[in-house]
Formats: C-alpha cells, sequence, structure tokens
C-alpha cells in the first residue's frame, strides 16, 4: 500500500486564514463567537448565537462566469482548495487535468438561499426566481463539483454530504483513494456556510446554546453547566499526495495521513452510540498499525450538548486510556458542520508540528458522567509527539476517526 503525504492545506475560519493568525487567537483563549441580530428576527429560533467568517471576500479574479454556478458553500470550498494547491506548488500543474488528480469534499447541505428559490416555488405556486444554477448551488455535492470544474481536474469525484463528519469522510476517502492507487493527487477536506435553517435544526431538539446575552462564554464542551452548540462555518482543503511522488519533485511536507476509521451506529439518527464510536477509534489504530499509546493528542469532536460529550468521551476513554490529552476547538470556532472535519484535522496538525495544543475554552468543571481524560485546561500543553488524532461523529450515526503523523 502506497503512502499519502498532505502537501498544501488552505483554510478559512472565524480565527483567520492563516495558521500564525489562528494560533494567535487560540493562544489567547478568545472563542469567536456572536449574538447576531438577523437571527433575532426569527420567531420560535431561541438561540441568535453563531461564529461567522466575517472577512471572506470574493477574490477578484473569480469571474461572474466562474461562480454563477456557487454559493457560498462552493465559493468557500473552492477558495480553500486554491490557497492549498498554492501552497503545494501545483495550482497550475497540468497534472490536475491528467486524470490523475481528484476530489473529495462535502458539505452538510447545499446552499440555503438556493434551496429557498424552490421552496418559494412549492408555496407560492410561481417558478419565478428559479434559474438555470439554482439547483447547482443547491445540491449537496455542490463543493465537490465546483472544486472539479474551477480547476478542471478529470480524476475522481467524490462527495461526501455526511453532515458533521463530512469533512473527515473527505479527507479518508481521499487517503484510500491514493493508498490504494486509485488516484495519485487529491483536494479534499469540507466546507459549510452559516444560516439560521441549520441553527433551527439543532434548536428544535434543544440541542443550541441559548447564552446569547454572553457568547464568549459558550460553547462549554465537556462541562458540567454546558447549554448546548454554536454553529460557525468556514472551509478547509488538503492536498494528499502519494509519498514517492510528492519526494520526487521536492514538495514541502506537512504532514502523513496514517490511519482511517469510519463505520456507523445502526441504532439511532440523532443519539450517538459509544460502542460503535470506541470500534471507529480502534479501527484507525488498526489501519495505522499503531497501538493506542502512540498517539499523543487527540482533538474531539467536543459539540457541548449531553448526549455527544458523554457518549464521546467516554468512548476515547475505553481505546485510549484514561490519561489521554484531548481537548474541543469548536469552544473556539462553534460547530462548523461539513467544515468541521477538515478545519480540526488542519489545526491538530498545525500544533503538532508546533508542538503545543490549545485547551477547551470555558471548561470549568468537567461533566462527572464523562469518561475519564487528560482534559486540556488552562493555557494548554507544551507536548511531543509522532501521532495525533481527530474525530467527529455526525448525525445518522457516522463515525469518523483519522490519525496524522509528524513528517
Amino acid at each position: 500500500m502506497r503512502r499519502v503525504v498532505i502537501t498544501g492545506i488552505g483554510a478559512i475560519s472565524p480565527l483567520g486564514s492563516t495558521w500564525r493568525e489562528v494560533e494567535l487567537r487560540l493562544r489567547s483563549k478568545r472563542n469567536a463567537v456572536v449574538s447576531l441580530d438577523e437571527w433575532k428576527s426569527y420567531r420560535g429560533l431561541n438561540t441568535s448565537l453563531a461564529v461567522p467568517v466575517a472577512d471572506f471576500a470574493v477574490p477578484e479574479h473569480y469571474t461572474r462566469k466562474r461562480t454563477r454556478s456557487m454559493g457560498r458553500v462552493a465559493l468557500l470550498a473552492v477558495r480553500a482548495a486554491e490557497l492549498a494547491l498554492e501552497q503545494a506548488g501545483l495550482l497550475d500543474d497540468e497534472v490536475l487535468r491528467s486524470g490523475g488528480a481528484g476530489v473529495s469534499f462535502g458539505s452538510a447541505t447545499g446552499s440555503v438561499p438556493a434551496l429557498t428559490e424552490f421552496a418559494l416555488m412549492r408555496t407560492q405556486k410561481t417558478t419565478k426566481g428559479v434559474n438555470a444554477t439554482s439547483y447547482l448551488r443547491m445540491m449537496s455535492h455542490t463543493a465537490a463539483v465546483n472544486i472539479g470544474l474551477f480547476f478542471g481536474l478529470t480524476g475522481r469525484v467524490i462527495p461526501t454530504s455526511s453532515a458533521c463528519t463530512a469533512g473527515s469522510q473527505g479527507i479518508g476517502y481521499a487517503f484510500e483513494a491514493i493508498r490504494y492507487g486509485y488516484q495519485d493527487i487529491m483536494i479534499a477536506g469540507g466546507a459549510e456556510e452559516l444560516c439560521p435553517t441549520e441553527a433551527a435544526v439543532f434548536d428544535t431538539l434543544s440541542a443550541t446554546s441559548t447564552l446569547n446575552d454572553a457568547p464568549a462564554r459558550t460553547p462549554r464542551p465537556f462541562d458540567r453547566d454546558r447549554d448546548g452548540l454554536v454553529l460557525g462555518e468556514g472551509g478547509c482543503a488538503f492536498v494528499l499526495e502519494e509519498r514517492g511522488r510528492a519526494k520526487a519533485r521536492g514538495a514541502r511536507i506537512l504532514g502523513e495521513v496514517a490511519g482511517y476509521g469510519t463505520n456507523s451506529d445502526g441504532t439511532h439518527v440523532t443519539r450517538p452510540n459509544s460502542e460503535t464510536m470506541q470500534r471507529c477509534i480502534e479501527l484507525a489504530l488498526e489501519d495505522a498499525t499503531i497501538d493506542a499509546g502512540a498517539i499523543g493528542y487527540v482533538n474531539a469532536h467536543g459539540t457541548a450538548t449531553e448526549s455527544g460529550d458523554i457518549a464521546e468521551s467516554q468512548a476515547t476513554s475505553r481505546a485510549l486510556g484514561r490519561s489521554m490529552p484531548v481537548s474541543s476547538l469548536k469552544s473556539y470556532i462553534g460547530h462548523t458542520l461539513g467544515a468541521a472535519g477538515a478545519l480540526e484535522a488542519w489545526m491538530s496538525i498545525e500544533m503538532m508540528n508546533a508542538d503545543w495544543y490549545a485547551p477547551t475554552i470555558n471548561l470549568e468543571n468537567v461533566d462527572p458522567r464523562c469518561g475519564e481524560l487528560d482534559y486540556l485546561v488552562g493555557d494548554g500543553r507544551e507536548l511531543v509527539c509522532d501521532y495525533v488524532m481527530s474525530n467527529n461523529f455526525a448525525f445518522g450515526g457516522i463515525n469518523t476517526s483519522l490519525i496524522f503523523r509528524r513528517p
């Protein structure tokens, strides 16, 4: 089996688009949660909290012709992919059009404003507002398809519209495509655009934070006083490449994908299953052919929901041991849904290369029902390790675990 390395990462996050920007924010222990006045106008929506990307602008060279099939989620995805290809030194490389390069990318949904155009057709009995690009912006595979079109990719297109695991499955399936010789290069990851309709999904389940007057105090993953999640947005793309090819062209290697595990609960559409979560973690360890002791840090899914925090932490403790260092980056950027697996994997790799791991902010009293782990708090932790793990768990009972190796 072939080894798969990371030669480029591009990101657009609420904390910034470069690791320097993000690291400064993580070390300052300040999240990016805000209360949106616009959301307060929706009757019945209990939360107004969100974590937007405030400064995203469409680059000038993105012409109207090239962007007419893109909503915000696709624009975030394409721009992140462009930044990743640029870092990898492949932006104008003919390999992208050779059939040897593909895309594995996801989002929880397409662009909701486009979906609204069809919804109005149903409620108002008119096609006014529906146009030739409405479906292209709305479709669940809009991010993957638009990346492929924008960069002329002729290899595999693997859409991963799997809610909170869309980004991590994107990376995992890209890893497998290269590992088993189907592709040499893959653009992989996930993106999501912020929308009150997505907040309403969790609101109806009483799963959103309603600390609307204290955004800096929430979310609170693993804390006994948590009151729910906060939604965010962003995009993150990895360039994955067969190791021999990357070394031959002198590419800078940022890290290596060492293992991937994914499975499903098969029990309930929204209630997590700790046993299958544990098995997913074990599958990743088996895939990487390492034991639990090799993992130096776990980036938890850590949504700040009661059932999720408890099930995940217990699974992690059983699979990896009670002394495993763990933190949740959602305490800074909220739950970015389809982007979460990719953004959190990126930050985990950067922390591994910096030998410093961010704490979970707002974690003051660990819920005694959570599994026993080494929850990072305070100023974080300086650690030197060769492997880190990033876990994500989604509605539908979809579980993912990624293991990354130091370059």
